[in-house]
């Protein structure tokens, strides 16, 4: 069984920058066809898709956010990281982590972390 947990400051001001860690456990962040993804849901909004970094370590980010984002990873901790900065308001969110897979034709997120609550405030 894999799972994922967030850890973070649940408070961050703005022009800070906030850092995300997704450990996971049950499996590597290295196999091969997942990516490790940061997707957020503002209050009131939808999801909306951050951005993901592949078993690879190619990154990915959505293009409204590209500017301000950062994903790594530590393998020998199997965990992956989320940087933002500067952090807006705006980014107030929960934030979760989730294992996508892409693998011919199948494809989607199996598995999500609880999510954590980031406000953005000073």
């Amino acid at each position: 069984q894999v799972q994922l947990q967030e850890s973070g400051p649940g408070l961050v001001k703005p022009s800070q920058t906030l850092s995300l860690t997704c450990t996971v456990s049950g499996g590597s962040i290295t196999s091969n066809y997942y990516y490790w993804s940061w997707i957020r849901q503002s209050p009131g909004k939808g999801l909306e898709w951050i951005g993901a970094i592949g078993y690879s370590a190619n990154t990915y980010y959505s293009p409204s956010l590209k500017s301000r984002t950062s994903i790594s990873r530590d393998t020998s901790k199997n965990q992956f990281t989320l940087q933002v900065s500067p952090v807006i308001p705006e980014d107030t969110a929960v934030y979760f982590c989730a294992r996508r897979i892409v693998a011919g034709r199948v494809h989607g997120y199996d598995y999500w972390g609880q999510g954590t609550l980031v406000t953005v405030s000073s």
